[in-house]
Parts: C-alpha cells; sequence; structure tokens
C-alpha cells in the first residue's frame, strides 16, 4: 500500500489499525494510551503518536483526546483498508481463486449499450476476452458487505480495454475482471472513466443474462470473480 496520506494508510501505520481492530474497534470506539501502545507493538511512544496522527490524517480513524489516553474509532476508510489487508492474506491462506460478490440487479444508465458496441472496444473484446460482448451490460447493486470486499480487486490486474479515439473524441480505458453468474461465462468491467458508485458492478458476456439466465430487475444474484 502506498505511503501517502490523505486517504492512504501509511504502511508502518498499518499494525498500529490492525492492533485496535484487535481490540474491537471496528464495532465500538475503544480507549487508548501511547505508553500501552508502545509496549504491545514494542516501539516507542512517540513513533505510536506520530502512526496514531497518521492514521488520523488518512481519514482511517476518529480520535478524542483525553486527560489519560484517548478514545478512538476505526472509520468506514479504516475498515475498508483493514478488510482488503484480509482479502490479501486470504488469497494466500485459504488457496482460493474467486470472489463471491452478491446484489440486486437494478436498471442501468442506459449507456452500456452505446459504448459496449463500439467497434473500438469489440475488437479489443474479441482479441482480449474471445467474444464478442451482448450490447448491453448487466448492472448489479452490491451489498454493503461485498461492496467492501470488491476492494479485493484494486490488487489484481485484470484485462486492459485500452483507450482509442476516433475523428470525434477519445473513449476511455477499462479493466476487465472474468466472471460467471450462474455459470455463465461473463466479465465484470471496470471504466477508468466513471462515475458509478462504488457500489455498482457492470457484467458483460456474450450472450444477454437476462434472457438467457431468465433474470429480471430486483433479482438477487452472485457474480463469481476469478483472481
Amino acid at each position: 500500500m502506498p505511503e501517502l496520506e490523505g486517504g492512504r494508510v501509511k504502511r508502518d501505520s498499518l499494525e498500529v489499525l490492525k492492533h485496535l481492530g484487535a481490540r474491537g474497534g471496528l464495532d465500538t470506539r475503544v480507549k487508548v494510551s501511547c505508553s500501552d501502545l508502545a509496549e504491545t507493538l514494542d516501539t516507542s511512544d512517540q513513533t505510536v503518536s506520530r502512526r496514531l496522527q497518521s492514521l488520523e490524517n488518512s481519514d482511517a480513524v476518529e480520535r478524542e483526546i483525553v486527560a489519560d489516553g484517548q478514545w478512538i474509532t476505526i472509520t468506514e476508510d479504516g475498515e475498508t483498508v483493514l478488510r482488503k489487508e484480509y482479502e490479501s492474506y486470504r488469497r494466500i491462506f485459504e488457496e482460493t481463486t474467486k470472489l463471491e460478490l452478491t446484489g440486486e440487479i437494478v436498471s442501468g444508465m442506459g449507456e452500456g449499450s452505446y459504448y459496449i458496441g463500439l467497434e473500438g472496444y469489440q475488437r479489443q473484446f474479441r482479441d482480449r476476452l474471445g467474444y464478442e460482448p451482448f450490447e448491453g451490460t448487466l448492472n448489479v447493486e452490491l451489498t454493503e458487505e461485498s461492496t467492501r470486499r470488491r476492494s479485493a480487486l484494486d490488487d489484481n490486474e485484470g484485462i486492459l480495454i485500452e483507450e482509442w479515439e476516433n475523428e470525434e473524441r477519445t473513449f476511455g480505458a477499462a479493466t476487465c475482471y472474468p466472471a460467471s453468474i450462474e455459470g455463465q461465462e461473463a466479465h465484470v468491467i471496470y471504466p477508468h472513466r466513471t462515475h458509478y458508485p462504488d457500489d455498482m458492478l457492470e457484467v458483460i458476456a456474450p450472450v444477454k443474462l437476462f434472457d438467457e439466465l431468465d433474470l429480471e430487475h430486483g433479482d438477487d444474484v452472485t457474480v463469481e470473480v476469478e483472481l
């Protein structure tokens, strides 16, 4: 993980965040002191103080300083960092190659059919995915848990669909991840220039998934993504 502040947790601060999580910080705020943490982590009070400040600057925790220590709450951003770390270890030790993401089928913004059907994309889909997708996307609004788990895709390269241009404009790049729904071959597609929220998943396939799998808006589905 990059050692940047302002939305990113520094690597040397991650150990402190893990310890706060282990003490129950994901469920409630926890009270700590720098000396207590320093002894547990075998470092100095000053180092712990700097790392807590770094976590706060990165929006991973919120702090309330009191006379005998500080109350710390792990934020939603901090929980996301911990879940990404968990997913990395899970893939190592559980020997899993699939990420299951569940959600509800919703209507899209009507842009998928236009963009997927463009020859500049279709040519790359044929070459890199091995098929021409149906001109449209299946849009899945992920559950809260799956939205957090989706961050595991950040650690996978996927299949790059490069940007291209015609005489009028430039069309942005995207990354595709091999996937399946009820055994049907598909790919999750993530446009690099996107205005979709984090809980929205777009899926393409060589067939019209609505017809092939007899789906309707409002149905719950599970997308299995290969890692």
